[in-house]
This record gives structure tokens, C-alpha cells and sequence, in this order.
């Protein structure tokens, strides 16, 4: 044994005191040991805060037997990967057997040998210090790894993000609409009772709700009045544009991307496009985005507007409740409605926007 390394513990429980002082003198000049007289004095020491490494079991004890406190160590955080040797007098196959059943490493019987007790605690003692430092060496990775995960996600995001402008280039504030709707989609939907995986998959699908634009003539695109009906019917196809651009994918962002391109404009009572769908067969996501997109639109200034009063674009949703929009979409928006002016604040404008994003990176 290195005489550098802190001494690993042993507790020894025996109900017979003789039994604890044999297996203490065998092992004492290595290790440090803990003796017990009964299961719940064992299981008392087993759980406390200073870790054990290794725990020498008598079968046939009055209160619990060894079986038992056995299973319950195992059925412990804190107590379940500490090897059990079973030290016992019962002789049997049968008894052998369940001890493994319920646990244990390995099965000693009395009247011990002391070269065996000796060899078969090293032994265990080594296997289990190589499974704590592979554990620790797997978690170590998985840090490692979720650390890159994570990284690629936000450059991923990143990327969507600055890929989806091309399809508004020309509107100055294309940067800080698409992280404004974003984000208000991801609040509607989590206030929506959504689990985090789809919450996350609209925030990187969100963005490219209008990517279609980029099949739109810009002077169609960016008309300051009101389009004519053979102007409607062009800009119109944006929304079956985006989900061709998208569809075919892999990757269920982009499949949810190419959903959402296609079905944000359509309308609860089914007057939207591009395919009239009404009500609950128009997708939840597109439902979600339809809200966050046009609330965004309202408050913020277009080619053919000028901004509207939270007052004003807060009535038209509410007057659009069970029309335009989802009714529970639209209880969800205003639930969350703090997270929404926050979000926008946030992003005021693309300028604002990035020096947010850079402050947060360098935080």
C-alpha cells in the first residue's frame, strides 16, 4: 500500500463482537476501520457524510439481517456503488447466491482466512477505485462534450439567425425582428406548458418563419403603400417558398423550421393562407410564431406603417382572439406579457441587439 494515499475505510458489521475483533486485527495495519454490532447502526454509518470504501457484512444478525441491509445500500444514492462482501457462516449455494442477488461483490465464509481477507479486500477495494476514476473521467468528458454541445448550438443559432436575414436584407431592422419574435415565441410557447426540447426547437425554427421572402421582388417587398391584388397574390407564395426551401432536412429544427414558414400566416377561423387551415389543424408552432410575428410587426416601424401603441397592438390581438389567433395562444401572450416587453426592450434594434449578445458572451 502507498504510504502517500489517505487509507481507505472499512466498516465491519457483526452482531458477535469475537467476529468484529478478528476481522479488525487482519485488516487494521492498512486500513482504517468502523465496526457495527447491527444493521441499523451499519446502515447509520453508511450514509453518513465521511464515504466508505469498502463493507465486510455478517449475514444472521437480530434486527436486520445482512440481506436486507444489503438491498437498502443499494437502493441509496449515496451508498449503492460501495462494494458488500459477504463474511458468514451459512455455507450453502442457496445463500451464496442471494447474496450476489441483492448486491454483493463476493462471499466469505467463516472462520475466515486471513490471507484470503486480506487478498479479496484488495482486491474489491482496487476495482472500486478504478470505477471511481473512470466515473470521474466520464463525467469529466461529458462536461467536455455538453461544453462543445453547447457551443455548436450557438453557433448554430448564430448561423440561422444571420442566414434568415438574406430573406429581408433590406429592412434595417430584420436583425432585432427576428431575435424579438423568436424569443417571444419560445416565452408563448414555454407559457403554453411546452417541454424545454420543443421550446428550444422553435427558438431555432423561429427565424426562419420568412425566408420565402427571398423569392419575393423587392418592389413587391418593400412597397411603402398597400399591395394590389396581383402584388398579394406574389408575396402570398412566400410562405410555400420557405417551406420548399427548408423541406427534406434531417435535422427536426429545420423540419419544424419549414412547418413554421408554411403555416404562420394561416388563421384560427381559417381564412389564412396559404391553405385555409382552421383551428387546431393549423400546427401549435405555427399558431405560436402567427402571434409573436404580428405582434412584432405592430409595435415596430414597416415600409407601409409606422409603429403602433403597445395600447393599439395589444387591442387588435385581443379583438383577433378566436379569429386571427388561437384564443389560448393568445391567453398565453399576455400571461407572459412582462416577458414580453423585456424581450423587447432588450432588442431595440439590430445595433442594440449585438451589443447585448456581446456582453452576454463576455459575462
Amino acid at each position: 500500500m502507498d504510504n502517500n494515499l489517505p487509507r481507505q475505510t472499512i466498516l465491519v458489521v457483526d452482531d458477535v463482537p469475537d467476529n468484529i475483533d478478528v476481522l479488525g486485527g487482519i485488516l487494521k495495519e492498512n486500513y482504517k476501520m468502523k465496526f457495527a454490532t447491527n444493521g441499523e447502526k451499519a446502515l447509520s454509518i453508511a450514509r453518513a457524510k465521511k464515504p466508505l470504501d469498502l463493507i465486510l457484512l455478517d449475514i444472521e444478525m437480530p434486527d436486520i439481517d445482512g440481506y436486507e441491509v444489503c438491498r437498502q445500500l443499494k437502493q441509496h444514492e449515496s451508498t449503492k456503488k460501495i462494494p458488500v462482501i459477504f463474511v458468514t457462516a451459512k455455507s450453502e449455494a442457496e445463500a451464496e447466491e442471494r447474496g450476489f442477488k441483492v448486491g454483493g461483490v463476493d462471499y466469505i465464509t467463516k472462520p475466515v482466512n486471513p490471507a484470503i481477507v486480506r487478498e479479496r479486500v484488495k482486491t474489491h477495494l482496487a476495482l472500486y477505485d478504478q470505477n471511481r476514476v473512470l466515473e470521474e473521467k466520464v463525467k469529466e468528458r461529458t462536461s467536455q462534450l455538453s461544453e462543445a454541445f453547447e457551443t455548436i448550438k450557438n453557433a448554430s443559432m448564430d448561423t440561422i439567425n444571420r442566414l434568415s436575414r438574406a430573406a429581408e436584407y433590406k429592412d434595417e431592422d430584420t436583425g432585432a425582428h427576428i431575435l424579438r419574435m423568436t424569443h417571444y415565441s419560445a416565452s408563448v410557447a414555454r407559457a403554453m406548458g411546452v417541454d424545454e426540447a420543443t421550446v428550444e426547437s422553435i427558438l431555432y425554427a423561429a427565424p426562419m418563419h420568412d425566408i420565402g421572402k427571398i423569392g419575393i421582388p423587392d418592389r413587391i417587398l418593400l412597397k411603402p403603400g398597400k399591395l394590389d391584388a396581383d402584388e398579394w397574390k406574389i408575396m402570398i407564395q412566400h410562405a410555400e417558398i420557405g417551406a420548399k426551401i427548408l423541406e427534406g432536412s434531417d435535422a427536426n429544427f429545420i423540419k419544424l423550421g419549414s412547418q413554421i414558414a408554411l403555416t404562420h400566416h394561416e388563421k384560427w377561423n381559417g381564412t389564412g393562407y396559404p391553405q385555409g387551415l382552421k383551428k387546431d389543424k393549423i400546427p401549435l408552432a405555427g399558431r405560436i410564431v402567427a402571434i409573436a410575428d404580428v405582434f412584432d410587426a405592430l409595435t415596430t416601424k414597416r415600409p407601409y406603417k409606422e409603429p403602433f401603441s403597445l395600447e393599439k397592438s395589444y387591442s387588435i390581438i385581443i379583438e383577433n382572439r378566436g379569429s386571427h389567433f388561437d384564443p389560448d395562444v393568445v391567453d398565453a401572450f399576455f400571461k407572459v406579457e412582462d416577458e414580453i416587453l423585456e424581450i423587447k426592450e432588450r432588442y431595440k434594434n439590430e445595433k442594440e441587439s449585438l451589443l447585448f449578445q456581446l456582453a452576454g458572451e463576455e459575462a
